[in-house]
């Protein structure tokens, strides 16, 4: 069962650890990308910290939307 490849403990050769590795750095840096696009447009629609009424304001809209819907539902 001896491997004919000589290399790393992996078994890649050095030529297929430097191509994974490209690819790994690639797809690595655009999903970082991605993620910090998607958490500044997250922070842009709902701050994560609470402005100056605190978390009070958000418990009233979530309330107000809430009373919305029942209004909606129920003339329905």
């Amino acid at each position: 069962m001896a491997d004919s490849r000589q290399g790393s403990l992996t078994g890649l050769t050095d030529q297929e650890a430097k191509d994974f590795h490209g690819i790994f750095m690639s797809s690595f840096i655009i999903f970082t990308v991605i993620a910090v696009i998607a958490h500044f447009l997250a922070w842009q629609w709902r701050p994560w910290l609470p402005g100056a009424s605190g978390y009070a304001s958000i418990v009233h809209d979530a309330k107000d939307v809430a009373m919305a819907y029942i209004a909606v539902a129920l003339n329905a």
